[in-house]
């Protein structure tokens, strides 16, 4: 039983990895688990039913049960995701660098009158991030109409983008201090670091949130995965 459990724990690692959806892999579990129980009843051993390529078998008995699969694609929305927060962080600095003058001009605070540090630093970080984070997720709702359930992804994007950056902000603020506020180039490289690995971070999760079975919709006619049980 431990030896069928564990191949059947590949089997599912595999089918993870191959795009297969929850509701079809435990239909396809279910099912070589019986295989592999009637195999183990007849004297016959698991491993060599699978052919010693656990993966591999998997994949195939996908392929044969007509299941469909998911198109992820981590490495196009990350990539879509950097080039909008870039623009983003473009257009949030120079938007900020243009409204600040203007904005204290027409509030013309008194000197007599203490503005908390905190108040500002959230003023002149969180205008651009919320920018960033703009830039992200109408970047890939934009530009990758293509993909399936990419509406509901960019939708948890707008939750966990800002999460991330709020999350990360406080670490690279106390890294900045911990080396002098240094502009050394690997100090400034390391903190740019800090702050796109937050924010693959969030898109990569939000992204294997939206994919998760239950009560949704495909965002295109041609749904890239569906609930089929193989015979």
């Amino acid at each position: 039983m431990d030896t069928i459990d564990s191949l059947l724990g590949e089997a599912d690692q595999a089918w993870r990895a191959y795009g297969v959806g929850s509701a079809d892999r435990a239909a396809l579990a279910a099912d070589l688990r019986l295989d592999l129980r009637a195999a183990a009843a007849d004297g016959g051993d698991p491993v060599r039913l699978l052919g010693g390529d656990v993966a591999g078998f998997a994949r195939r008995l996908a392929d044969e049960a007509g299941v469909r699969r998911v198109r992820r694609d981590y490495g196009r929305l990350l990539g879509t995701a950097l080039i909008g927060a870039v623009l983003g962080a473009v257009l949030g600095y120079g938007l900020l660098a243009a409204v600040s003058p203007i904005f204290v001009r027409m509030v013309d605070v008194p000197r007599s009158i203490h503005v908390p540090i905190q108040l500002a630093v959230a003023v002149y970080y969180g205008v651009p991030a919320a920018v960033v984070a703009a830039g992200a997720v109408i970047a890939v709702r934009t530009r990758l109409r293509d993909l399936p359930r990419i509406r509901k992804t960019a939708r948890i994007m707008s939750v966990l983008v800002p999460v991330a950056g709020i999350l990360v902000t406080p670490i690279t603020m106390a890294f900045a201090w911990a080396t002098g506020y240094s502009t050394a180039p690997e100090v400034v490289t390391t903190e740019i670091a800090m702050v796109l690995a937050a924010l693959a971070g969030a898109t990569a999760l939000a992204r294997r949130l939206s994919l998760r079975e239950g009560r949704t919709t495909s965002d295109t006619p041609h749904a890239d995965a569906t609930n089929f049980r193989p015979a």
